[in-house]
């Protein structure tokens, strides 16, 4: 049995349809404090809290888990500058009680779902071996949880898989699951809002930085790609072992490109403004995803930000609601 922490957000639904595809058991624990019931099956899911490890360690042991996947985060790294004291306790205090309570428990295999965020700036795809140096209070959360899993390896023999993905985009080519933030802060679905009515216009945070026209550059990976990584990473990690892959196209799509890509896709104009940068924003994130290619057969199914825009135009539109269109 495999316990999915947040699998009721965005890339921990996807992941958890992918599982279960794979022919693994799947079981969700998530609070719906930003995740959406409506987003997986009904079956798989527990609701309550991560931190209460009084919860998990009867949801460990009545449910015979023995693989657990993280995803249950606070993820802005523009919000993380504004509220350490949350990020900090969501994304560090309570996987540590996590850690402990696994350990307790047995459980020796675990999927993290880290970021890009921990290797700052860089002026070429970043390997695996890049530097460590988040810019944000984000980045350095997950970093801190990466440095435990390690000990914890060390200490007790876990076997524990890092996943740094870069920026998740994108939506189930039917339609029917896709992203839903509210606020939404992502850079695609912000876009798709301006096109559909939503917003009067996207504000174009920075066009000074040292990219090829002034917007900042990322590395956009379709969340089935992510999800199908996070599966394979499972599939290959045994106890005591520590596995680290980045998840990315190894391609860099500017704000301006992304803005055109949404244009073409939707037949519709964008208007946008310009804001000054961000805190902490850096000018290019690209990720070097060769490793996770060449050791897990892995490549991204979605390779361009036109695919990864179409797939979210179609959730988009037939969810203008997110997922309370369901109930509608």
């Amino acid at each position: 049995m495999v316990l999915v922490i947040g699998g009721a957000g965005y890339i921990g639904s996807f992941t958890c349809y992918e599982l279960a595809e794979h022919g693994h058991e799947v079981l969700v624990l998530d609070d719906l404090s930003s995740g959406h019931a409506e987003a997986i099956d009904a079956r798989w899911l527990l609701r309550g809290d991560f931190g209460d490890t009084s919860l998990l360690r009867s949801v460990i042991r009545d449910h015979g888990v023995d693989a657990v996947m993280h995803f249950a985060a606070a993820t802005g790294e523009l919000q993380s500058t504004t509220d350490p004291a949350g990020y900090y306790r969501t994304n560090v205090i309570k996987p540590l009680k996590m850690l402990a309570t696994l350990q307790q428990c047995g459980v020796r295999r675990f999927v993290f779902s880290s970021s890009g965020a921990v290797y700052g700036d860089a002026r070429f795809p970043i390997p695996e071996s890049g530097p460590l140096r988040p810019q944000s209070c984000y980045g350095r959360t997950k970093l801190a949880v990466e440095n435990a899993l390690e000990d914890y390896r060390l200490a007790h023999g876990l076997g524990y898989a890092v996943l740094r993905y870069f920026n998740a985009a994108g939506a189930s080519p039917d339609g029917h699951r896709g992203e839903d933030h509210r606020p939404e802060t992502h850079l695609i679905p912000a876009l798709l809002d301006v096109a559909m009515g939503r917003r009067e216009a996207f504000v174009i945070m920075g066009d000074d930085f040292e990219t090829p026209d002034g917007t900042a550059v990322r590395d956009y990976v379709h969340v089935e790609d992510i999800a199908q990584a996070h599966v394979l990473a499972l599939e290959a990690l045994q106890p005591g072992q520590s596995i680290c892959y980045n998840v990315g196209t190894g391609r860099g799509t500017s704000v301006r490109e992304t803005i055109a890509a949404v244009e073409q896709v939707t037949g519709l104009h964008i208007a946008t403004r310009t804001g000054k940068r961000r805190p902490g924003d850096c000018a290019l994130r690209v990720a070097d995803s060769s490793k996770m290619r060449s050791v897990l057969n892995w490549s991204p199914r979605y390779s361009d930000v036109g695919s990864i825009v179409e797939t979210a135009w179609a959730w988009h539109r037939s969810h203008p609601h997110g997922y309370r269109a369901l109930d509608e």
